[in-house]
């Protein structure tokens, strides 16, 4: 769709007035492209209207921030008001929460109309420098974008926002009494399900996501007495990995007792505690559960401890002479760090990728049942030297960047910017229950999009450096794709009994449309969501332990349309099986044999994309292979063997008290069963070499054994022939 039909199906209509006149900008441009050359006076016009518009919206934003501000201010004296009444001899009525929980409603619809707002603005200006450039060749986009930087209306950022109106909604929502829920919600009982889903969500999307969560859970703060500050959401990691990446190929492979180490701190630079983390791999056929296993370590004592310099005695000794943690747990954390410390110097680790993202946690205090966290601004920086380059020199972090995101002071090759956010959405449920309902519909929404198994660590490596692996995720070759999906509808944040946005045009342009603006086929060509490198909040307690693990895919198992259409395909073969079975027997034979043949459905037209790896590369795709898988194919082979061992015997009873004829007869029946043990092995063969190296090919038999069942049917035809004639 071009943009300028997109702004104008986008606008809201109380800031109709406010928004970038693009249609305006763009004809200056026409103008000056029907006469031949682009004057400096035109040059002069186009950036005065510019500035113009700049102001305008700058201004606008400015305002309606100020004022939602204020509104919020306004609403948290109400709310404490109300909150305090409860316990009073004169509490508030029901209404008033009622009413209160309208105002926020609206709150809420007001900041994400301006978060909108933001962004389109944001896109406007960005796509219409790019078009005068492009169109007039005299290059104004260095030069505008310090005067963005100048009136910085796209920067804001609504994190503080966030946690003010979960605070107050979370109050009116429970009248004053914020649960607290029990920390062994779901986790005491014996039989629970753990899920957990990973979603990438646009950019776009990230502001009306946070406010929809925050309407059914609060953001988790752990020091509610401390005013928010941006670093408070800051984590980083520092991956670990040898020269040959075998830690990265195994968590790529899902090895049984694949390790993932990291050190881990919270907030900025400054922070003295560095967690040193281990994440283990489990197959489901071991019967034990995926873990993720930390221990503390003062930054001061983080290099001694990787070099074996400084021991787990010297580690854990003021821990033990404290006595504040059982004994007990105190020796498993030894343990752990022993283990650590033993892999780290055996197979010769060091740091290659600095994870960094600031993220934002909803659940309830001490409630695991339901565990939602967003991690924003993700970003993979390269700590390696396998390039020769001492990016850390002899620590175990470089220290030219903290949580100064984007990092613009790095080169290209050092960073890879993720363009999404990501969601991660953990349930805890009993048996047999389904997610809440309000989860259910986020999920399958079209805010977010599911990438299940996406890990940070194997995303970094893969991208930033391309020349050691060979092997890459599956995600990878699709980062290009637009994940941004059609409005779902009665979804999101929406006003009350309002429209919130405005047409100006009678007939809706459809989001599908293919005619793409100038501006849009020129980013296409030139724009690559890829790292350069390709071509073609604070506590662990809200952390993933079971990530790898529990993963499901996706959250939401109904697929209507695919149930439409085979209820559909299995009715028309049912229907013209009755019609006659005599004249339909081949092609029912070709059907059950071979590949269906696609006949008329009334499903939608799916379209289906095929992805290829770069050049050199192979996509890794995650197949579980269990011990049931062998034992599967191994009783398979011994059904092929059970029905040789019957027909060895039928040719063993024709030949021993038979006539001359039987003892003809009996010849066929042992071709027969050769012809099946030499097949049925090979398949076997074939099949454990398959399982063995997880090939994603089909398993079922579907030709091997129609023509195994014609030879035994045509060894009866003969042998009743020879016996007859």
């Amino acid at each position: 769709m071009k943009f300028g039909q997109q702004l104008k199906d986008s606008l809201i209509r109380d800031y109709y007035y406010y928004y970038i006149d693009y249609d305006a900008l763009k004809d200056l441009l026409d103008a000056g492209r029907s006469e031949g050359s682009w004057s400096e006076e035109q040059e002069e016009q186009f950036v005065r209207a510019l500035e113009e518009e700049l102001e305008k919206v700058f201004d606008f934003q400015k305002l309606r921030t100020y004022s939602i501000n204020q509104r919020v201010r306004e609403m948290e004296v109400k709310v404490q008001e109300a909150v305090r009444s409860i316990d009073t001899m004169s509490p508030v009525s029901e209404q008033t929460f009622e009413d209160l929980e309208i105002d926020l409603e609206d709150i809420l619809s007001d900041v994400h109309d301006l978060a909108k707002f933001t962004r389109l603005n944001y896109t406007g200006f960005q796509k219409i420098i790019k078009k005068h450039d492009k169109v007039t060749k005299w290059i104004l986009k260095p030069i505008f974008a310090a005067r963005l930087n100048a009136k910085p209306f796209f920067k804001d950022d609504y994190d503080a926002l966030v946690v003010k109106l979960s605070k107050l909604y979370d109050l009116v929502r429970t009248r004053g009494n914020p649960v607290t829920g029990d920390s062994a919600a779901g986790g005491g009982q014996q039989n629970f399900v753990r899920q957990t889903t990973k979603y990438w969500v646009h950019p776009d999307n990230i502001t009306e996501l946070k406010l929809f969560i925050l309407k059914h859970l609060p953001v988790l703060v752990f020091n509610a007495s401390k005013e928010f500050e941006k670093e408070d959401s800051a984590i980083s990691s520092i991956y670990f990995d040898n020269n040959h990446l075998d830690l990265y190929k195994g968590r790529l492979e899902k090895s049984e007792g694949a390790e993932a180490i990291r050190l881990r701190w919270y907030g900025g630079m400054s922070s003295d505690v560095i967690f040193v983390e281990r994440k283990t791999h489990r197959e489901d056929w071991t019967g034990e559960k995926s873990v993720k296993a930390r221990f503390s370590c003062k930054e001061k004592n983080v290099n001694a401890f990787l070099r074996g310099e400084y021991t787990v005695d010297q580690l854990f000794k003021k821990m033990r002479e404290d006595g504040k943690k059982p004994q007990k747990e105190i020796e498993e954390l030894e343990q752990l760090a022993r283990e650590v410390q033993y892999t780290v110097l055996t197979k010769k680790l060091q740091p290659v990728v600095r994870s960094f993202y600031n993220r934002t946690a909803f659940q309830l205090p001490g409630d695991a049942r339901v565990r939602i966290s967003l991690d924003t601004e993700l970003t993979m920086v390269r700590e390696d030297n396998f390039d020769g380059k001492k990016r850390a020199g002899n620590n175990w972090r470089r220290m030219d960047i903290g949580v100064d995101w984007p990092f613009s002071q790095l080169p290209d090759s050092d960073v890879e910017r993720f363009p999404y956010a990501v969601l991660e959405v953990k349930l805890q449920t009993q048996m047999g229950q389904e997610p809440p309902q309000w989860v259910r519909d986020l999920v399958a929404s079209h805010l977010v999009e599911a990438v299940p198994k996406f890990s940070k660590f194997i995303h970094g490596v893969a991208t930033l450096l391309p020349n050691k692996v060979d092997l890459i995720p599956f995600w990878l070759p699709q980062m290009d794709i637009d994940i941004r999906k059609p409005v779902t509808h009665d979804f999101g944040i929406e006003r009350q009994n309002q429209l919130s946005s405005v047409s100006t045009t009678d007939e809706m342009v459809s989001s599908q449309s293919t005619e793409m603006d100038e501006e849009d086929a020129l980013e296409r060509q030139d724009d690559h969501i890829h790292s350069p490198n390709y071509t073609s909040a604070t506590e662990d307690e809200y952390e993933d332990e079971e990530d790898e693990l529990t993963e499901a895919i996706p959250l939401l198992r109904v697929n209507r349309e695919r149930h439409a259409s085979t209820t559909a395909r299995a009715s028309h073969q049912i229907i013209s099986a009755l019609k006659g079975f005599g004249s339909k027997l081949r092609l029912q034979a070709e059907h059950l044999i071979f590949e269906p043949e696609t006949r008329e459905s009334p499903a939608p037209i799916m379209v289906q994309r095929v992805y290829r790896a770069p050049p050199g590369k192979k996509i890794f795709v995650p197949v579980r292979i269990e011990p049931k898988v062998y034992f599967a194919n191994e009783r398979t082979f011994l059904s092929w063997l059970e029905i040789c061992i019957f027909l060895s015997a039928v040719a063993g009873s024709l030949n021993s008290f038979g006539d001359a004829r039987a003892l003809q007869a009996s010849f066929f029946f042992v071709v027969t069963s050769v012809i099946m043990v030499i097949y049925s092995l090979g398949l076997y063969i074939w099949r454990v070499y398959a399982i063995r190296n997880r090939l994603a090919v089909r398993y079922d038999d579907r030709v091997g054994t129609s023509i195994v069942c014609g030879a035994f049917i045509l060894s009866v035809f003969i042998n009743y022939v020879i016996q007859v004639f």
